[in-house]
């Protein structure tokens, strides 16, 4: 028998009316409000639907994009990593240290490996020693900072050798590579958990994780895997960061960087308590806060109320989730 009910594996269930409402409602609203932003934008901004700032769109929110998916299986899992920001610099600083030492494609893959060393470390941490994971990566993110400051001195990393902002800034049929990236990473991880072995062994780790371990699931094994995609992506989100400017600093990432990635990640219908959500949910996220901050730009609305109203969209995307729960629970 299945660890998960049909809800959590996204198929069809039959629901009372009021509770078809709450269900696709928590499943959908997060598509709908995007599609209305989208088309309200488009209204009243000339400069919005362009190839060019569409473009724009895609390409600087990719590295956020890329962590927000690679974190999606983890909160799946039941499970969270505040560490996001701290890896997120640490990682930009070992590859630009390594690039200046050695060759910029070493230095990318040493900061790459980093992130999945140190993500492989917190899910240890976690299930080995049964750390709740708010603690477990919030001392990690912070001693991740610290060492940031420590190795670089409080300044930052300049990589003069031209090939290390390849990854950042060279384009392939007009787009950039790291917006490449997050698609292709988006459009895996979603045939991984939708598809995959590995996705139904999340699901069912998240969904109930006495009966997944009862149905023969490895459920700390399947923690610790998403903990180390979880630091693949912030890893490989810093150090997009760090080629784009050819500098590395214990400044970048840090709160905002984790605020960005989780908020994707809960806005697009990843429930915090784990057992539900879709890769191509936080993409969705992703660009729903995206077209906010650059709907504020482009109408000329002070940037001081963005956080007012991401914010509230995340409030109301978890009033939205809670509701959509008791009414499907009845």
């Amino acid at each position: 028998m299945s660890a998960v009910s049909p809800r959590l594996r996204g198929e069809s269930v039959s629901l009372p009316g009021p509770r078809r409402v709450g269900l696709f409602a928590a499943q959908y609203g997060v598509v709908i409000a995007t599609l209305l932003l989208f088309l309200v934008l488009s209204i009243t901004s000339d400069a919005f639907l362009t190839t060019n700032n569409l473009r724009n769109l895609l390409e600087q929110n990719a590295p956020i994009g890329i962590a927000a998916v690679a974190t999606t299986p983890l909160l799946i899992a039941r499970g969270i990593d505040l560490s996001i920001g701290g890896l997120y610099g640490l990682a930009g600083i070992f590859a630009a240290m390594v690039a200046n030492s050695s060759d910029p494609l070493v230095g990318i893959l040493v900061g790459v490996f980093a992130g999945l060393v140190l993500g492989t470390a917190n899910g240890l941490v976690c299930t080995i020693f049964k750390v709740n994971a708010l603690i477990a990566t919030l001392a990690s993110g912070i001693i991740m900072g610290g060492v940031a400051l420590v190795v670089t001195h409080g300044f930052a990393i300049s990589v003069t050798d031209p090939g290390f902002r390849d990854l950042g800034m060279d384009k392939f049929l007009g787009i950039g590579i790291a917006a490449w990236l997050f698609i292709g990473l988006a459009v895996v991880g979603q045939l991984l958990l939708s598809k995959a072995t590995f996705g139904r062994r999340v699901f069912s780790s998240g969904g109930n994780p006495e009966a997944a371990r009862l149905a023969g699931i490895r459920v700390n094994r399947v923690l610790v895997l998403t903990f180390a995609l979880s630091g693949f992506g912030a890893a490989l989100a810093g150090i997009i960061v760090t080629s784009r400017v050819a500098q590395a600093s214990p400044e970048l990432g840090g709160d905002s960087v984790l605020f960005a990635a989780l908020t994707a990640v809960l806005v697009g219908g990843t429930s915090i308590q784990g057992g539900e959500g879709a890769i191509w949910r936080s993409v969705v996220g992703i660009f729903l806060l995206a077209f906010i901050n650059n709907g504020f730009n482009l109408l000329g609305v002070d940037p001081l109320y963005t956080s007012i109203v991401q914010g509230t969209v995340i409030l109301l995307a978890m009033v939205i989730d809670a509701q959509g729960r008791r009414l499907v629970s009845g």
